[in-house]
């Protein structure tokens, strides 16, 4: 194993120091608790945000924490979920009385902790909070981790479509349902090429033949739904968007679709976009028109090569939301 780390047990606490330093302006790190919270809080009234999970898949969810999305994010160790007493004090410190959204995966330790976190932050500080859990993984119904679909590549949609709602003042109620129902309308597949080294293992999680690539892999490096030689990109498209659109909603008349490429960490750009560009020609034969586009490593495996597709099936609010302003030090347009 190669990784540019001090130790194996020191890379999530290492990692929060160079954040903070890195983005002062927009940043400050709880280093105890190891929650990245906005340098400048949100105003008093406003609907507060958090989300969080295990490291190792930066900038999810880190990244996202700023004007426009989350107010704070909990970092756990490497694929491994935060604790309830680190999610309560996110929770505590982003409450600006207007209640809490927490937006969570659905993995199995993730949704416990962050219930068990809302449970202790209504019982000691009265805060109300809501929970969204996104489940937008078409490749299998349920995982290693998971009961019903994992959580992947639409959580980084909801999360900046329910910010740009709490920020305009909207109400808990009306953001949650906004990321309800932006997690009913996104539906995501993944395909790996290598396979992820976890800093603690040092060891690749699972083996993939030099060939070989295997259809449906989780975050994590979950298996997926079956291993095949290496293809072509227009066939590797074919195999994500295919089962994609077999479970997306049909949405009102020609209602356009948010396309989504995701880098795991390990494949270039370049390739990225062949991949986008093979994708959108399925959509264009299916008659489905594509409004907008987001390219690039926001969901990442450590340094798996691959990529993930998400496709989210827009209505007016969500076009709206989408286009408002962000910043954050991973998504940046409108200030």
């Amino acid at each position: 194993m190669k990784k540019i780390i001090n130790s194996p047990d020191t890379v999530v606490a290492d990692a929060l120091r160079g954040i903070e330093r890195a983005h002062r302006d927009l940043l400050t790190v709880d280093h105890d608790n190891r929650v990245i919270l906005r340098a400048t809080p949100k105003d008093q009234g406003k609907v507060a945000i958090v989300s969080g999970g295990g490291s190792g898949h930066e900038p999810l969810h880190g990244g996202f924490v700023g004007h426009g999305m989350l107010d704070a994010a909990v970092a756990g160790e490497v694929f491994t979920s935060p604790v309830p007493d680190q999610i309560q004090a996110a929770t505590q410190a982003v409450d600006r009385g207007a209640g809490v959204l927490h937006i969570v995966k659905n993995y199995t330790g993730d949704v416990m902790n962050f219930e068990m976190a809302a449970e202790l932050a209504a019982a000691e500080s009265g805060i109300e909070v809501q929970a969204v859990v996104t489940d937008d993984d078409v490749a299998v119904e349920d995982s290693l981790y998971t009961a019903g679909r994992r959580g992947v590549g639409g959580t980084v949609l909801v999360e900046k479509i329910a910010g740009a709602a709490a920020e305009e003042g909207l109400g808990l109620a009306e953001v949650a349902e906004i990321a309800t129902r932006v997690n009913a309308n996104v539906r995501s597949m993944g395909v790996a090429l290598t396979s992820v080294v976890v800093p603690a293992n040092g060891k690749p999680s699972f083996e993939l033949g030099d060939d070989e690539i295997e259809i449906g892999i989780g975050i994590h490096g979950e298996p997926g739904r079956r291993r095949e030689r290496i293809a072509p990109a227009s066939e590797i498209a074919r195999a994500m968007v295919e089962p994609i659109l077999a479970e997306l909603p049909s949405g009102d008349g020609d209602a356009p679709v948010l396309l989504f490429v995701n880098g795991m960490g390990g494949t270039p750009l370049l390739e990225q976009y062949i991949l986008l560009d093979e994708a959108e020609k399925l959509l264009d034969a299916a008659g489905i028109r594509v409004a907008r586009h987001l390219v690039g490593d926001y969901i990442t495996s450590l340094e798996m090569a691959g990529a993930s597709l998400s496709i989210l099936r827009l209505d007016d609010d969500m076009l709206r939301l989408w286009d408002a302003p962000v910043h954050t030090t991973a998504l940046r347009w409108g200030r």
